[in-house]
């Protein structure tokens, strides 16, 4: 399947130290391109682009960047800062690749599906792994790797790195062993917590029974009866 292509229009800028915010006034994202054999340039674009190209793109796919009316590089998301209280990038950095050189990165892992093991024997997935370390040509590295949790049938089963097929061009730098994602029994702890959250405390009044409503709805009637 033909990757999308994700396109980012930059600008260069000659703003730096406290210009810089004046650039983030007007909706731009103070940005920096790098690379092998390629001189560091200082740029900027549109904060509303980015985010959008971002949240496709994130830090494992190629986008295309075009320097204001000149050459488009390819490059990758090396690297965002944000502001932690407000949640607004400040700043990215941008990293130019060589398409014939491989390069090492890592590619977040998306579990898909829904584990049997849940329903079918009332255990817990426990997710141990969220992104996976692989090297490849540029043009090879996929956006997102996907574990289909559908195989995890019983308690004890487990899914390893090297349980997982990825296409012979992209090599796997984690241990083959390392453990991406198990099922588990439901610890005690947890068990006596959900028993005890339906479960009255001690000296709390009960709700009545069926029986004791019925036989408080007959009463009125009875005394009736007998005057």
């Amino acid at each position: 399947m033909k990757k999308e292509t994700i396109e980012l229009q930059a600008v260069k800028r000659k703003e730096s130290g406290k210009q810089v915010e004046e650039l983030r006034a007007k909706d731009w994202l103070p940005a920096v391109v790098y690379g092998h054999d390629f001189p560091n340039e200082n740029l900027a674009v549109k904060y509303s682009d980015f985010e959008r190209a971002f949240r496709v793109a994130g830090e494992s796919t190629l986008i295309d960047l075009k320097i204001d009316q000149g050459e488009t590089l390819k490059v990758l998301v090396h690297e965002v800062q944000k502001n932690l209280m407000l949640g607004k990038f400040l700043h990215v950095d941008f990293y130019k690749v060589n398409m014939a050189e491989k390069i090492k990165t890592e590619v977040e892992i998306v579990f898909v599906g829904e584990a049997p093991v849940v329903k079918e024997a009332g255990g817990v997935i426990v997710k141990t792994l969220d992104k996976l370390s692989l090297e490849c040509l540029p043009n090879d590295l996929p956006r997102a790797i996907e574990v289909d949790l559908g195989v995890l049938k019983k308690i004890g089963d487990i899914i390893r790195v090297a349980d997982l097929v990825l296409p012979a061009e992209i090599h796997v730098l984690n241990n083959p062993e390392t453990t991406v994602v198990l099922a588990e029994e439901m610890k005690q702890e947890v068990i006596k917590e959900e028993v005890a959250a339906t479960t009255p405390a001690e000296g709390a009044e009960l709700p009545p029974t069926e029986a004791e409503i019925k036989a408080a709805e007959k009463a009125p009637e009875e005394t009736a009866e007998k005057k």
